[in-house]
């Protein structure tokens, strides 16, 4: 019978990494983050976790180490948010450039200025286009769950691309939840075997890594990373796939809930998804006819399968956690639109900006998101392309 403990999504982390067998951990403290490192320190420390446990001086130190420990085909794992993720940003380019399955947790955190340490995704979506697979959690249970599906996915030898398992600061690394463990042997016969990396760092067969490249084979090096990319949309679903079979928790690249007949559909990241889906279900009981869905995997973005679960629509509204400045509209927004710009059937989508710097999004404004939604669809026009929501004017 598998083991039920309560858990906060930092140490859930800390669990699932544990029972992955990592080798090397590097990794600098960071609020909501902190808790994480500091309890895989103790593991080591304890003797319950036999990796390296590298003490450094920044973020930008600590995926370089990282990086370099998944070059010798070690299984290996930081974390970080915020300020500490935008520090790593030259690092974040290396690592997938070299392609090192370095699985990293994201405890989403706003940017400064002005100074905030609560959640919105400003950080992991500044990050979108740097070549990592980013998978977004709803709950701690799936915090959990993603790790091994994180590790599963990156050392793929059809991917090995890094990837980032990002979850809400504070609502989601610091709530207490129940959490359902794998035992370890089935973790074990989940994972990828070691060595993590096919052609690892060895003084008897010397090579170079991370060469320089100039205008004759740059571009072809890219176009390898793009490869990887879409292959890990074929990879990404067998993973959950098989996650489900040894763990019984159902897992797709998104969670859908009342989608096939909606007229209004909301496309979340994270936590938000959960308060979506639970006012979407009141509004059923009362005749509206409103769906959510909940996606988990970003990146790559999993196109064929939302136009799909989308088509119906009347009305797709995107939930972004952050701002895009200057653009049109959102990160998730852009990406919708830019989904169903040739659609034969084209849903109207608008974008709603929402819980910056970990402002609660309210049942009650969530309700008036759907009622907002509903009017578009009874209307046919979108009176704002993007409505900022629980922002005082």
């Amino acid at each position: 019978m598998a083991k039920v403990i309560g858990l906060t999504g930092d140490e859930a982390v800390a669990y699932a990494v544990k029972q992955c067998d990592v080798d090397v951990i590097a990794a600098y403290p960071i609020t909501p983050q902190t808790v994480i490192v500091e309890t895989l320190g103790e593991f080591v420390a304890n003797g319950e976790l036999d990796a390296e446990m590298v003490h450094v001086e920044s973020e930008h130190s600590a995926l370089s180490v990282v990086t370099a420990a998944a070059l010798t085909g070690a299984r290996v794992f930081t974390a970080t948010c915020s300020q500490g993720l935008a520090l790593m940003f030259e690092i974040l380019y290396i690592t997938s450039g070299v392609r090192a399955p370095v699985v990293m947790a994201v405890a989403n955190r706003a940017l400064s200025a002005p100074i905030n340490i609560h959640a919105d995704h400003s950080d992991s979506m500044g990050a979108r286009d740097s070549g990592w697979i980013q998978l977004y959690a709803e709950n701690v249970q799936e915090v959990y769950d993603m790790i091994f599906m994180a590790y599963k996915i990156a050392e793929n030898r059809d991917v090995l691309l890094p990837t980032m398992v990002c979850l809400d600061g504070f609502t989601l690394t610091h709530t207490l939840e129940r959490v359902e463990m794998l035992d370890d042997e089935v973790a074990k016969k989940y994972l990828p075997p070691k060595p993590t990396y096919p052609y690892p760092i060895s003084a008897e067969k010397p090579a170079t890594y991370g060469s320089l490249a100039l205008p004759d084979y740059y571009f072809e090096f890219k176009m390898q990373q793009q490869d990887a990319m879409n292959k890990a949309k074929e990879v990404i679903p067998k993973a959950m796939e098989e996650f489900s079979k040894v763990s019984g928790r159902e897992y797709d690249q998104f969670k859908a809930y009342a989608i096939e007949d909606a007229d209004v559909i909301t496309v979340a990241l994270g936590s938000t998804g959960g308060t979506m889906r639970s006012v979407a279900r009141e509004l059923r009981k009362q005749g509206y006819k409103v769906g959510s869905l909940t996606l988990r995997v970003y990146r790559p973005f999993p196109a064929e399968a939302l136009m799909e679960a989308l088509s119906g629509a009347k009305v797709i509204l995107a939930m972004d956690r952050t701002l895009s400045f200057g653009a049109i509209g959102g990160p998730l927004f852009e990406d919708l639109r830019t989904l169903f710009y040739d659609a034969e059937k084209r849903p109207l989508i608008a974008d709603i900006v929402y819980g910056l710097g970990g402002r609660d999004l309210t049942p009650a404004e969530a309700k008036a998101i759907f009622k907002y939604g509903l009017e578009i669809a009874k209307s046919g026009r979108i009176p704002e392309l993007v409505k900022y929501v629980g922002v005082r004017e």
